[in-house]
């Protein structure tokens, strides 16, 4: 079974996947990202192919959607579609483009550059919406799915540790592998739909879009990339550990799975937004990081030990007990950081959409940890005296229940993560101390403000 399994693999992988003949964007000006000193005369965009050019090929677009670009032609020779521009004021643009490659095929793309200013990110190109709700539960899947691997891996490594009954070992590689495929799956779907806000177009246009500005010009695409491969190494990791019973690719795969994890810490609000530094960066990866070892390992413990190995039942109970209260140490120290650091001021909790997702978020939180505490206080003290029986079965409905909060917090955070926080007060700048000198200055100033104002000095300004 496990040979046929493997050369499905390689005969798979043989397999040339088929070519794309359609054009592509070789080279555009304005560039992607770039913030012109003077307007441009025109726009050329290059392809590895000639081109049809279509009537509203080419358009530029102000912030409030108004085309600016002439009718455009097309370069044979150069194989470049082009369109005029008037004079641009200083300001940011989006270039939407559509163009007929030979093959039949209407390929698109879209990108933005400045004139004077600097280009606002692919993501906020005229006509983008913004996340969604579907957004927001496929990142929710997401972050299920990362917890299923990395936290069962951890649970499985750091809980569990010695070898498991057959029946609880094909769980724990059932629950970890329908995470890693999920996370590779689910990425895809979630950079897609990110695309399609992007592009604007219709599924049938949207398959021959250009989406190297988002793949390559923001931190989402290329934590996304990054992120795809991670895990397609993380899953191999974890196809060997099964195929060859060999426990340290089970810690290879934990590895990769925690450092690619990152890649959400290091392309998200920690990363990007104002107060960010490598201090939020470390303690949004901290948070997360807690998040995925408590919610997996809370899955793990009721999918794999109560149903698959019940004579483990007290040891994993009290083994992860004891973990869970470093966890949630972690996750409340480093959320109430990033929390602080993300609202300026304590009324945003309940004044901004942000803030009162954030709330939402914080009393599941609170739920949650009164169940653990009920279960660590509670039980683990009865079970670690020898107690059992029906105590065993009112502890699995029991963390039932805790998962599904969990499950709960999960899904706000992934709305949150969604969310943009309350912009930062401006810096205010520094006021001197009272001095006489001081006095006379400031006197002197506004006498030449007054000056610069007077009449007779706009003559001299024309001159």
């Amino acid at each position: 079974m496990r040979r046929a399994l493997v050369a499905a693999v390689l005969v798979a992988l043989a397999v040339p996947g088929a070519a794309f003949a359609h054009a592509s964007l070789k080279h555009e000006t304005p560039s992607f990202g770039e913030e012109l000193k003077v307007s441009p005369r025109r726009v050329v965009l290059q392809f590895d192919q000639t081109v049809d050019a279509l009537p509203r090929g080419i358009q530029v677009l102000t912030p409030s959607g108004k085309n600016l670009a002439g009718k455009p032609y097309v370069v044979t020779a150069q194989r470049q579609l082009v369109a005029p521009v008037p004079k641009l004021p200083k300001g940011a643009y989006t270039i939407r483009w559509q163009a007929l490659s030979n093959d039949g095929h209407i390929v698109s793309g879209v990108y933005t550059f400045g004139v004077g200013v600097p280009a606002p990110p692919v993501t906020a190109a005229v006509g983008a919406q913004g996340p969604t709700g579907t957004e927001d539960v496929v990142r929710w899947l997401y972050f299920v799915a990362l917890a299923l691997l990395v936290g069962g891996l951890g649970f499985r490594l750091l809980i569990l540790r010695g070898p498991l009954p057959e029946r609880a070992e094909r769980r724990f590689f059932w629950v970890t592998g329908i995470g890693v495929v999920a996370i590779l799956q689910v990425g895809i779907v979630a950079f897609l739909l990110r695309g399609e806000d992007m592009l604007q177009l219709p599924f049938r246009l949207f398959i021959y879009g250009d989406l190297s500005p988002l793949a390559n010009g923001t931190r989402y695409g290329e934590a996304f990339i990054a992120m795809t491969l991670g895990f397609a190494l993380t899953a191999a990791a974890l196809y060997l550990a099964w195929l060859l019973e060999r426990r340290w690719l089970l810690w290879l795969a934990f590895a990769l799975g925690l450092v690619f994890a990152s890649g959400l810490s290091l392309s998200g609000h920690s990363a990007a937004d104002p107060p960010h530094s490598w201090l939020s960066e470390v303690a949004d990866y901290a948070h997360l990081t807690a998040a995925m070892l408590w919610v997996g390992g809370l899955v793990s413990m009721i999918v794999v030990v109560w149903h698959g190995a019940p004579e483990l039942r007290r040891t994993a109970f009290l083994r992860f007990s004891r973990m869970a209260t470093v966890l949630v140490a972690v996750l409340l120290a480093a959320g109430t950081y990033l929390s602080i650091l993300r609202l300026p001021h304590v009324h945003d909790l309940w004044t901004t959409g942000y803030g009162q997702v954030l709330l939402v978020k914080l009393s599941l939180v609170a739920l949650a940890l009164l169940w653990g505490a009920a279960h660590h206080f509670l039980a683990a003290p009865r079970l670690a005296a020898g107690e059992g029986g029906t105590l065993f079965s009112r502890l699995g409905r029991s963390m039932l229940g805790e998962s599904a909060v969990a499950m709960a917090v999960l899904l706000v955070a992934a709305v949150l993560v969604d969310s943009k926080p309350p912009p930062q007060p401006a810096p205010r700048a520094p006021v001197a101390a009272h001095d006489p000198s001081n006095s006379l200055l400031q006197g002197a100033r506004t006498r030449i403000v007054t000056r610069e104002n007077h009449p007779s000095n706009s003559l001299l300004q024309g001159h």
